[in-house]
């Protein structure tokens, strides 16, 4: 009696999911492309606006773009602190959802799900998504956190008073305090190479390039090339946080 209400359950979600991206698909081909579903619009400046683009389909888990981040950006070695990391998403077949996250993916994964149980699995890379809109922003009381001219969010430690509230405004989970700091860190996209031309660290190790990274205010970058020709979405469109971290083939399992 269990299994069949689960198997119904499961059939009208997805169901209605369909419903839903057939919403979306219609609302894309009747809306300009300056005008994409859920993507964050510039400020109007005409210098560089950049954001960030995640094909779900090509990552394998590998964690080397979590791995990466720590070594480029000094990030604390303890399995809790992480600027970017990866998910792992194991749907069962009695409907329930498996998330792990094994000290951030840096060593990769080990499926811990017997095969003839799992309906579907895949991997999911996180990681500040950089928004438009950014409560972190909004709450920081002292200035500490602040947007540059090309959209990156930023923490300047020498004003961060460690409070906390940043850490708790961001709804992805993308803030930890630093251990030894006492500020709060997070991903800065390696500001730091991007002054010299070179890409963030996590985007230039990636072996499947599952990750781009670009300019939104340009129209031939890899970037919007990669928006017009897939699906994609922001996680938690409803925060309306003016999310610039775009991924293909996101499921809706994914928060």
């Amino acid at each position: 009696m269990n299994q069949d209400t689960t198997k119904l359950s499961r059939r009208n979600f997805f169901k209605a999911g369909t419903v839903l991206a057939s919403g979306v698909a219609i609302a894309s081909a009747l809306t300009p492309y300056d005008g994409l579903l859920f993507a964050a619009e510039s400020p109007g400046a005409k210098g560089k606006w950049y954001g960030i683009g995640i094909d779900i389909n090509k990552c394998i888990g590998c964690g080397k773009c979590a791995n990466a981040c720590k070594q480029e950006n000094n990030v604390p070695k303890d399995p809790f602190y992480f600027r970017s990391w990866v998910e792992q998403y194991t749907i069962k077949n009695d409907g329930s959802i498996l998330v792990e996250s094994p000290s951030g993916g840096v060593n990769g994964f080990t499926q811990s799900v017997p095969d003839n149980e799992i309906y579907k699995s895949f991997f999911v890379p996180k990681m500040c998504n950089h928004c438009a809109k950014s409560p972190c922003t909004q709450v920081c009381p002292v200035g500490a956190t602040f947007e540059t001219e090309e959209g990156i969010v930023l923490v300047d430690e020498k004003y961060c008073i460690g409070c906390r509230y940043c850490v708790q405004a961001c709804p992805y989970g993308c803030r930890y305090i630093h251990p030894e700091k006492g500020t709060a860190d997070k991903c800065t996209l390696c500001f730091h190479r991007l002054k010299h031309g070179l890409q963030p660290a996590c985007f230039e190790i990636c072996p499947t390039e599952a990750r781009i990274f670009g300019d939104l205010n340009d129209p031939g970058s890899k970037l919007n090339y990669f928006l017009k020709n897939h699906n994609c979405m922001v996680v938690k469109p409803h925060l309306n946080t003016g999310s610039k971290l775009f991924y293909n083939a996101l499921s809706p399992e994914v928060r």
